[in-house]
């Protein structure tokens, strides 16, 4: 008797498990936002000086860092670079740079130096949505995450940007950052 309430009740949590990660922040198509607006552009909108400001939290929700990053994207017809430069709160240094490439769809890939293969995206209406395997630096631990970042655009331009990073499945941290354009 006993063994058969421990498979129901670990059949149970594997099923909540499923219905979970079905509904989670990774699965959801950009496409749900295709009837907002203002309609993002990533060559007008990831282009020129941006200033980012932001924080992320860990498993827990506590805070674990915040940083501030000066980015400058260009663009050559549907190809484009975002280089990012980032400073954290614990004085670390950290740049990036992005290669992207448009498609024809609403669609675009990327990839860094930092990023495991290829990410891929899409936009739609005010949002994109990017999923990539990112290697963490070896000062970090060196972990491999997955991660899922959404891009809001506003009404005055100012870009908001939430990420989901997960190991195995398990949320492990959480980005919130605010990009807007650099006027300087």
């Amino acid at each position: 008797m006993t063994i058969a309430i421990l498979l129901t009740i670990t059949l149970i949590a594997a099923m909540m498990f499923a219905i979970a990660r079905l509904r989670s922040f990774g699965s959801e198509p950009a496409t749900d936002y295709s009837d907002t607006s203002p309609q993002i552009d990533l060559r007008h909108h990831l282009s020129g000086p941006l200033l980012c400001e932001g924080m992320i939290h860990g498993p827990t929700g506590k805070l674990a860092s915040r940083f501030t990053a000066k980015m400058h994207g260009h663009w050559d017809g549907a190809n484009g670079v975002l280089e990012e430069n980032f400073t954290y709160d614990s004085g670390n240094t950290q740049s990036r740079a992005w290669a992207l490439r448009m498609g024809n769809d609403g669609r675009f890939t990327a990839t860094a130096d930092d990023v495991i293969g290829e990410a891929t995206g899409e936009f739609s209406g005010a949002t994109i949505r990017m999923s990539y395997r990112l290697r963490l630096p070896k000062d970090a631990g060196g972990h491999v995450l997955s991660v899922t970042d959404w891009l809001y655009l506003t009404d005055t331009g100012v870009i908001l940007n939430r990420s989901e990073m997960r190991k195995f499945g398990v949320k492990v941290a959480e980005l919130f950052a605010v990009m807007r354009p650099n006027p300087a």
